[in-house]
């Protein structure tokens, strides 16, 4: 994960209920992650524990693995809190760090993929009922635990969280990590998990693959000119789902990488190991 931007949590404010046994203290609930808007906080509590976040269950592998996020304007303070086995508590309160963001501006674009016209408003509200859809999945799975790899190589042309202003018209903010390649430039699953969701043309992001790594973290793979996957499909780390492309609304050939946990936007590169810039 990104050490330039990692805050370790040791420096939180504690609040927890002393612990008289060893195999109880605090130091036996760990964190790792991003402790900024857009990123993602990976716990992990010894087996039997449970947790809540602002007083709502989170879920937690049988293994006492879990893990939340941060939107992007996010500058609340929130209350995490892990009961273990034998009832005592460890808590913390975290707020994330603040971010500045860019205003990213696209001219070019074709008129009726900034303004949609009137006969394609059914397909597009069909299309973002399926992807509701398929990010409603929670299961056990923890395939995000053996880290993440980048799904393809290229320049950076695009960051989660900038603004856009398309042909002059300012909308919501970019939630993906958009990376150019060739159109035919193979697309690798950057950690394990299950096909949720294959869709060779959607009216704004193209071919596009969902992949559910567990606990309702889902990775969206847009744009992509070739699909390589099924529906109900397992895949591993590295393993090919896909080929950028320029499908749905796009400029040029690039992938856009995008994470929900839940109904949380985070940002992927928060998660990926340093590189080269090519």
């Amino acid at each position: 994960m990104k050490t330039h931007l990692a805050l370790f949590f040791s420096i939180l404010l504690c609040l927890a209920v002393p612990a008289s046994e060893a195999g109880n203290e605090p130091g036996d609930v760990a964190l790792d992650g991003e402790l900024v808007q857009g990123g993602l906080v990976f716990g992990r509590a010894p087996a039997g524990s449970s947790v809540t976040r602002n007083g709502e269950s989170l879920m937690i592998s049988a293994d006492g693995h879990f893990v939340f996020g941060f939107d992007r304007d996010d500058e609340s303070t929130h209350e995490l809190l892990v009961t273990l086995p034998d009832g005592q508590q460890w808590q913390r309160r975290i707020r994330p760090g603040e971010r500045e963001f860019d205003i990213q501006r696209i001219d070019g674009l074709a008129s009726e993929h900034v303004t949609p016209p009137h006969s394609v408003l059914e397909r597009i509200r069909n299309e973002a009922a399926m992807t509701r859809r398929a990010r409603e999945r929670r299961d056990q799975r923890t395939d995000w635990t053996d880290g993440w790899i980048w799904p393809v190589e290229g320049p950076i042309t695009g960051v989660y969280g900038s603004q856009r202003i398309l042909n002059g018209q300012p909308r919501n903010p970019h939630w993906g990590l958009d990376i150019a390649a060739p159109t035919g430039t193979p697309v690798k699953a950057p950690a394990g998990g299950l096909v949720t969701l294959t869709h060779p043309d959607m009216y704004f992001s193209g071919g596009t693959i969902f992949i559910d790594h567990g606990h309702g973290l889902v990775s969206a793979f847009l744009h992509l000119s070739a699909i390589s996957v099924e529906e109900g499909q397992r895949v591993e780390q590295g393993e090919l789902i896909g080929k950028v492309g320029a499908t749905g609304r796009a400029t040029g050939p690039h992938l856009d990488w995008r994470i929900n946990i839940g109904n949380t936007r985070v940002d992927p590169y928060l998660l990926l190991p340093e590189r080269a810039e090519p």
